[in-house]
């Protein structure tokens, strides 16, 4: 059958050859064994109701198994033959060209080159699912080849409910994942009702289908790593030859090597997965690996004397590091943690002492000692921070629960009033007042062509639109708009394309709109040959409500709200998004965050351009809005100088308060 003939036919109409999960792919660490027996038959009967029943009595004992062997049941049976990658948008069989784009967008963030566990349909984070099994892969593409555009998809956590009748502005697709009763959004509660197949973690751009591989987390780590030294060293001094140490180079956070060798440093990431740090080293994300603690100290002073710029490995454990670096009184200048800490325990943090593989076989066989390892070892990694803290070192939460679980582990960090965390968060420090408050975000976009030439048009046309917005831009936001001009200068030569022929940059809804309208013209006049997928991490503005990351920086008590999120996603979807995603978890964690993506396809069409100015808009200036009326000055500043330009946009302001009339 050809590729497209697999595609339209959904699930087979014979019944395939049972397949094994391949060794050569990195692989989910088996879960928790969580259900009773009875729940473990009702998460069978689930897996079954997608065949036909001449094939349950054979598929029933082979999903036991699985649910036996992997905690989950993911059908490896059903796995498609063909390889896994994003097609030119040509090659889907499809009546609907934004149905097209999806297709696209759901194989990119499944290509193995960019999925961390992708045979277990897990894009990154360790738990970060597109779907939960393989039978919703093949419905849910079979759905989109046969879909108008007068008809929407309604994915719940996964699960292809089916195609409604709805209108052409309607979205296609609108993806919901994780939505628990509040009071059911524990870590165990997903480890439950994931294993009974009825709901799964989306991460961010994970199940809404927006994952580019590492360059997001890269541009953003870029930007945080630049701004974190500015605030330790000064504007004015160079980082070459300076520490930024960290952990975790699965997923997401790959990309921070990359991240510190555009930024100018010596970065050292410790990794305890041989065969994550091997993938990053060979994908030219990392430039070297050592795997003894004796080899990294000299090769740090090295670098350190030689004033070097360079990536380094290690293949171990971060505590190790951390604590012989105190040891060798190497500096540190920056410190952080990109561990998938918001599932601690399954797979997320490996616990020092332990190798990998001794890990995953207690975190399947004795979660609770699993547990205890765990915090154990956040006990001693915090205590070698805070060793290092009182020597000069800026350490700061990257946003992975990194100091939440530590506190949960009784780890001292916590500020001397017992409510604060004694370090910030980087958006309480940077992305928040430097970025977020001002609108500017994780603007991206996918050329569907496939092709580099494509990709190479856009960046020419961003750049030369930041340029022009730039030059009449206010000082406040100078400094954001020269980072990213510099990132899109440099973009290709940093080799940042994995997977889907992709971009990222930060801009605010001026800058967003602008480039958007004007790839939307070269589609229409066939300068890009192809059209273009518009989206953006959840990880911005107005996406995302977080309290220990995207929404750190609200000091009204409202931060551990979820309105924004809400509100985002729903008046994206009137606004001319062609799909939608509001997701519970991301990056912190289970039950700590609500989160709303979209995409939206630039055909060239004026009815495009009519949807992205209208969608666009609201994306950014809702969360400024919120962030205003939080009294952040840098908010308050974008959102008045918004109402100054755009009629028909009047945001609620907030009255300040003299502070003597609360001396209570």
């Amino acid at each position: 059958m050809t590729f497209q003939d697999q595609i339209t036919q959904g699930i087979p109409s014979t019944l395939p050859p049972k397949k094994q999960p391949n060794p050569d792919f990195s692989h989910a660490p088996k879960r928790k064994d969580i259900l009773s027996m009875e729940e473990k038959k009702l998460a069978v009967r689930n897996a079954l109701r997608y065949f036909p029943k001449a094939w349950h009595a054979e598929l029933a004992k082979e999903f036991f198994e699985e649910l036996k062997e992997y905690g989950r049941i993911y059908m490896y049976r059903f796995m498609p033959d063909y390889k896994m990658y994003a097609r030119p948008i040509s090659e889907y069989p499809a009546k609907s060209q934004q149905a097209a784009a999806i297709m696209l967008m759901i194989q990119n963030n499944l290509d193995p080159a960019v999925a961390q566990h992708p045979q277990e349909l897990i894009t990154y984070g360790g738990n970060g699912a597109v779907f939960q099994n393989w039978a919703q892969y093949l419905l849910t593409m079979q759905y989109l080849s046969e879909m108008t555009d007068e008809q929407t998809l309604h994915m719940y956590s996964g699960h292809p409910m089916g195609l409604f009748p709805s209108s052409k502005d309607a979205p296609r697709v609108v993806v919901t994942n994780g939505m628990m009763i509040p009071n059911y959004s524990k870590p165990d509660d997903w480890e439950k009702y994931n294993a009974l197949g009825v709901t799964q973690y989306g991460q961010m751009t994970a199940g809404s289908y927006m994952y580019i591989g590492p360059q997001g987390i890269v541009h953003g780590t870029t930007i945080t790593v630049m701004n974190a030294f500015r605030k330790k060293l000064g504007a004015a001094i160079n980082p070459k030859g300076k520490i930024f140490l960290t952990a975790g180079l699965g997923g997401m956070s790959g990309a921070q090597p990359k991240a510190g060798n555009i930024a100018g440093c010596i970065t050292v990431c410790a990794e305890v997965n041989p065969k994550a740090a091997h993938k990053r080293h060979e994908q030219g994300w990392v430039d070297e690996l050592i795997d003894d603690l004796g080899g990294l100290v000299s090769r740090v002073r090295k670098a350190q004397e030689n004033e070097e710029v360079v990536s380094i490995a290690f293949l171990g454990n971060i505590v190790d590091v951390w604590e012989k670096f105190d040891e060798e009184n190497i500096t540190v200048e920056l410190g952080s943690d990109q561990t998938s800490l918001h599932n601690p325990w399954a797979g997320g943090y490996y616990p020092v002492g332990l190798s990998f593989e001794e890990a995953n076989i207690m975190m399947a066989n004795d979660p609770d000692t699993f547990k205890s390892k765990v915090q154990d070892s956040l006990r001693r990694h915090a205590a070698a921070i805070n060793k290092h803290v009182a020597k000069g070192t800026y350490f700061f939460d990257y946003g992975n629960a990194f100091l939440l679980e530590a506190s949960r582990a009784g780890a001292e960090v916590m500020a001397e009033n017992g409510i604060d965390f004694r370090y910030p968060s980087y958006v309480q420090d940077i992305l928040g007042p430097m970025c977020f408050d001002y609108g500017f975000g994780p603007f991206r976009w996918v050329c569907t062509s496939g092709n580099p030439e494509d990709l190479e048009k856009t960046d020419r046309i961003a750049l030369d639109i930041m340029k022009e917005v730039k030059a009449s831009a206010p000082a406040e936001i100078q400094q954001q708009m020269q980072d990213n001009i510099k990132w899109i200068e440099e973009a290709g030569k940093n080799k940042l394309v994995v997977g889907s022929q992709a971009r990222i940059l930060y801009a605010d809804a001026e800058g967003r709109i602008k480039i958007a309208q004007a790839f939307n013209k070269a589609v229409q006049k066939g300068n890009i040959s192809a059209p273009i997928v518009l989206g953006r991490d959840h990880h911005d503005v107005s996406g995302t409500d977080s309290p220990f990351r995207e929404t750190s920086n609200i000091y009204d008590g409202s931060k551990f709200t979820a309105d924004m999120a809400i509100h985002n996603v729903i008046g994206d979807s009137f606004r001319g998004a062609t799909w939608v995603s509001i997701h519970n978890g991301g990056g912190v964690g289970w039950g700590e965050v609500i989160n709303g993506g979209f995409g939206i396809l630039l055909d060239g069409t004026e009815e495009a351009n009519r949807r992205l100015q209208s969608m666009l808009f609201y994306d950014v200036n809702n969360g400024i809005s919120r962030r205003a009326w939080a009294r952040n000055e840098e908010a308050l500043f974008a959102i008045k100088r918004e109402m100054e330009r755009t009629p028909g946009l009047k945001i609620t302001l907030p009255e300040t308060v003299d502070e003597d009339l609360l001396g209570f």
